[in-house]
């Protein structure tokens, strides 16, 4: 009896998925360089040939661990956003995240921006997360010159918290996590509002 297509394909797309999350781990630990495909294969626990099978070269194979994780906080993000979620949504999805695929999230944010050949990767995903940010800072801060760098500040802020909290952070306190980021970020947005608002009021 043979198995079928849509079923092989979900068993080839889990296990691709669970190679990307332990060469994610192994980047983000050892960096590009000094990490070979057979450091890779043997923390994933298969053959260099099958690494080869589903990646074309380490490139390929580190590329595919920071769009794994990428398309992963795009795709939480965009579902909270559908259902109506606006207070805490960047907080809570980028934690979701994190604690998912820890080792992915550290590489996409932290270790490619360091890498020559990924740091591009990294920058164009964060521009996507600061065009985000100014939506969601619009409604608040009227003051158009002023969106760019708050959000650019609230993003900044956002992930190095969020990659303090991965090395820090008692997962049992998470939810109080999401809060105390939430809060800060929107008491931080208004106090700039308040503040902009007031020098226009002078002007």
């Amino acid at each position: 009896m043979s198995i079928p297509t849509a079923t092989r394909e979900t068993r080839r797309s889990e296990r691709q998925a669970a190679i990307l999350r332990r060469a994610a781990e192994a980047f983000a630990t050892g960096g590009f360089a000094a990490t070979s495909m057979e450091d890779v294969a043997e923390s994933a626990g298969v053959t260099k040939l099958i690494l080869y099978r589903y990646f074309d070269s380490k490139e390929d194979l580190y590329r595919s661990a920071l769009e794994q994780v990428s398309r992963r906080l795009t795709e939480e993000f965009v579902a909270a956003w559908s259902r109506g979620e606006r207070s805490g949504v960047s907080a809570r999805t980028f934690l979701k995240v994190a604690r998912d695929d820890p080792y992915g999230f550290r590489l996409l944010w932290r270790q490619s921006a360091r890498e020559p050949a990924f740091a591009d990767y990294s920058a164009r995903f964060r521009e996507h997360a600061v065009e985000a940010a100014q939506t969601m800072i619009a409604p608040v801060l009227k003051d158009k010159s002023l969106r760019r760098w708050a959000a650019e500040t609230a993003v900044t802020f956002l992930v190095e918290a969020m990659l303090n909290w991965l090395d820090e952070g008692n997962p049992a306190r998470d939810d109080e996590f999401v809060e105390m980021m939430t809060s800060s970020l929107y008491a931080a947005v208004k106090a700039w509002a308040s503040v902009s608002t007031k020098r226009v009021k002078k002007g």
